[in-house]
Order: C-alpha cells, then structure tokens, then sequence
C-alpha cells in the first residue's frame, strides 16, 4: 500500500481502511532493514540525486529521533534502561505520531519527496518479530499513531544479521545487542512484509556495491514520480 491522501486543508483522520496518496505530489519513501545494511548510504545517496535533478524539495529524516521530541525518545529507546516489550512499542509508535503529525504531513502536503530512515515497518519487525509481540496489534497501534500513512516505497536492504554485525564499528545500542534469535527473527519479519506487499517494497541484496544498489533505487523512484506526473499513483 501506498502514503494515505493528505488534504491540502485541514486533515480528519480515515474511518476505515488505509488509502493511497492521490491529491497531493509528495513522495514519501522509507527505508528498512538491520542496523549495518546501509540505509543512511541508500538514503543519503537518493536524496543527493533527486535535489541535484532539481525534482522537487527533499526532505531527510529518521525514526526515532526525526524531531526535538524525537531526539529524547531515540535517547530512551536505543540507550536507556532496558524497557519491557510493550513499554518499547508504545513509545516507538509516540515517537511516530509527533513525526508524521509536524513533520511527514506538512513536507508531502507541500510536495516534497520525504525519505525516512526506519518508519512503521520497523516496528512490525523489532517489536512484533525480534521482541514477540502480536504483529497485528504494533502495525494497528502506529497506524492508529499516524492515521494510516504508509509510504509510497519501501526499500529493504537485506543482510545476513552475521554481516550486520560485522559491518557496525560504534558501541551497540540496546537493540542491536539483543542477540542473533532477536536479528534472525527482525530479518524474517521484513522478509514476510515485503513479500506481502510487492507493489510498495523493493528488496535489495544490501551486500551488492552501494552504485548498483543506488541505481536500482533510483530506477524504482523514477517510474513513481513518472506515475505521479501522469496521475497514476501506486
């Protein structure tokens, strides 16, 4: 599925379902995967090609830690005590609320390209699949958090959690130390979501040199803005 319609107006949260980006010309593309894949690279590398091409305002940001509010919950989440798996979630799903609500909304209603590094999905992994928690239950909470706003693209780089590891060179945050079960079990989760949803996931082998993985990037982003330009939004 793709981003939700954000009204030019005042915005009113959906009663049902989750719906597609239609009247606006943002473009809102996350990226997703272990920490070590490369999504910072990816991410950096896309936004520096789209600004460049003068396309359009790109707008650069992460979760958690996307906003003032953002950067104190990054600070609890990944360097605080240890929290119990709900608590965890929870605080995950705040984090994105205040995100998508200052941040996310207003950049796509005035249509710039939003590339966030981690969004919703993450949640569904970390929490429903590393930590156990009932997947259905964490992706209804952080909908709910962001009245149904999933992005246009969402780009997985897919590592071996053998290979994550190695590739990380700073100390380990409280997720990234929770053991090679937690990692296995993070990686299938994506796995599952984007084998679920083929038209908004792209899946890339994140072990292949970083020019070929930013020139499929740009390939799939390229025939989004020519479906955006013509009116045919995923």
């Amino acid at each position: 599925m793709a981003a939700q319609a954000v009204g030019r107006g005042t915005w009113s949260a959906p009663s049902v379902g989750v719906v597609r980006l239609q009247d606006v010309t943002g473009l809102f593309i996350s990226f997703e995967g272990g920490d070590g894949a490369g999504k910072s690279t990816q991410l950096g590398l896309l936004a520096d090609s789209l600004a460049a091409s003068g396309v359009r305002e790109v707008v650069r940001t992460r979760e958690p830690g996307g906003t003032e509010l953002g950067r104190t919950l990054r600070d609890l989440l990944l360097h605080g005590s240890d929290l119990d798996p709900r608590t965890e979630a929870l605080l995950f799903a705040a984090d994105r609320a205040h995100h998508v609500a200052s941040l996310i909304r207003p950049a796509l209603a005035r249509g710039a390209a939003v590339l966030t590094d981690r969004y919703l999905d993450s949640s569904v992994a970390y929490q429903a699949g590393g930590r156990v928690l009932p997947a259905e239950e964490v992706e209804q909470i952080s909908l709910w958090a962001t009245g149904s706003l999933l992005p246009d693209l969402t780009v997985l780089l897919d590592l071996d959690p053998v290979l994550l590891t190695e590739r990380l060179s700073d100390a380990p945050d409280r997720l990234e130390r929770a053991g090679s079960d937690f990692h296995v079990r993070t990686r299938q989760a994506f796995l599952d979501r984007a084998a679920a949803d083929p038209v908004r996931w792209l899946v890339l082998d994140a072990a292949r040199p970083r020019e070929e993985l930013a020139a499929a990037i740009r390939v799939r982003v390229d025939a989004l803005l020519a479906g955006a330009v013509a009116g045919e939004r995923p």
